[in-house]
């Protein structure tokens, strides 16, 4: 399955000037059948790198949805992780884009843009199943500027935060409780990097997109044709960053460490707090059990109230000819049940109301799995996708660039983020 942490190898950006020959950008959905016709016909369905671990599972989807729907076939087609968004591109142009396909945001704003999926907040037929979902997840499936969702939200994910209890203990800090709010995480950065001698680092990555949304700053303007992370509270964070790497409570390679890298100097107890998941908890059991005894699981500090989360959707092809059972397929496979059971069979989350209140999901196991499973699931409420559906690959290296430059100190902040800010509104003008 698409890692839910990174956009596709290809980006929205990249997408919408393939689509520039098939719509005029209107974000419509005319064309197609009734949506509001008889559920029949013959339908694509079409994931994304999903057929090699669950088979069994969407070959079980789609004979349960065609028994109950006999007038209904539906071919079930899965794509490579690699070059996702090229194969969406090309079927766009071709016109022979999937009557129901699995998108992130950023993948379904070009071509929504292009006018080629179904706004489902003005189609009734679909509109109806909306209280069926958390308000957060079909929130995080509208797009700027088009007026609507134009995604079933499908599953979720959050990354919760890793924090070394001992080493929070060592520097006089209460090891229950880890910081909150970036006003508290700065602070105990100093703390930590001033008991330690500069030995010990809180954090081992520069700040990204989505520590500055989280921080509070705007980030774009309402309509998504403007970065406006430059503002005074974006450049107030870089200044904050700045003084961290300065006086050790970030790593000394912080500007070129890889999330990997980041790991392993987590694991050895070189800095205090990463990300990570389940997995990770079986190679700190196995390979630094002081670290494993003495972990604790937090989400990343906020000033918001409002973690960050990851989300997939199912979209209808706006020009589908059998927009009634495509909709009906895609409202089916994001079903409750056929959600809750999917996220049984995999480390992500059910985006239907209710569902995460269900023991599964809010008490423990005695498994790692189980302990990371309940402590992401309890930041999902009220979480929300930070990153900008616009903002593409390369806007984010031009973003992380800048900020090096900031940190060290070849920039001052505000410079830093006003050239990436421009930088990056320069190629959205150029999509």
């Amino acid at each position: 399955m698409p890692p839910l942490r990174r956009a596709a190898s290809a980006t929205a950006a990249l997408l919408v000037s393939a689509l520039t020959l098939t719509a005029c950008g209107s974000g419509g959905d005319d064309g197609g059948s009734s949506a509001d016709g008889k559920v029949e016909g013959k339908i694509t369905f079409q994931t994304w790198n999903l057929r090699a671990k669950f088979k069994d599972y969407f070959e079980g989807l789609v004979r349960d949805f065609e028994k109950q729907n006999p007038d209904v076939k539906v071919a079930w087609l899965d794509q490579p992780a690699e070059h996702y968004a090229d194969k969406l591109s090309a079927d766009a142009g071709a016109g022979t884009l999937p009557d129901v396909v699995n998108v992130s945001p950023d993948l379904s704003y070009p071509l929504a843009k292009a006018g080629l999926l179904t706004n489902l907040d003005k189609e009734k037929a679909a509109a109806r199943f909306k209280g069926e979902y958390t308000p957060e997840a079909w929130q995080g499936n509208s797009l700027p500027g088009l007026g609507g969702s134009y995604a079933f939200p499908w599953y979720l994910n959050t990354g919760p935060l890793f924090y070394n209890k001992t080493l929070f203990r060592d520097s006089g800090l209460d090891p229950e409780r880890p910081p909150r709010s970036y006003g508290e995480l700065f602070a105990d950065a100093d703390r930590m990097a001033r008991q330690s001698g500069g030995k010990t680092a809180t954090l081992a990555a520069t700040p990204s997109i989505e520590d500055f949304g989280r921080y509070g700053v705007r980030l774009m303007n309402a309509d998504a044709t403007k970065f406006t992370y430059d503002e005074p509270k974006g450049v107030e964070l870089l200044t904050k960053y700045k003084d961290l790497y300065e006086h050790g409570g970030l790593d000394p390679q912080a500007l070129t460490n890889t999330p990997e890298k980041s790991g392993q100097k987590f694991l050895e107890q070189k800095v205090a707090m990463n990300p990570g998941g389940a997995h990770d908890l079986e190679t700190f059991k196995e390979n630094a059990p002081s670290l494993y005894r003495n972990l604790g699981i937090t989400d990343a500090p906020n000033n918001t109230g409002k973690p960050n989360m990851y989300v997939m959707g199912l979209a209808v092809n706006s020009q589908s000819k059998h927009k009634a059972a495509a909709i009906a397929f895609a409202h089916f496979v994001t079903g409750k049940q056929q959600q809750e059971a999917f996220a049984h069979k995999v480390a992500i989350f059910p985006s239907t109301r209710g569902s995460l209140d269900d023991p599964y999901w809010t008490k423990e196991d005695g498994t790692d799995e189980g302990r990371v499973r309940v402590a992401s699931a309890k930041m999902l409420k009220g979480a929300v996708n930070y990153t900008p559906v616009v903002m593409s690959d390369e806007m984010k290296t031009i973003l992380r660039n800048e900020v090096a430059k900031a940190l060290q100190g070849k920039k001052s902040p505000r410079q830093a983020l006003d050239d990436a800010a421009a930088q990056s509104n320069k190629l959205l003008r150029q999509g």
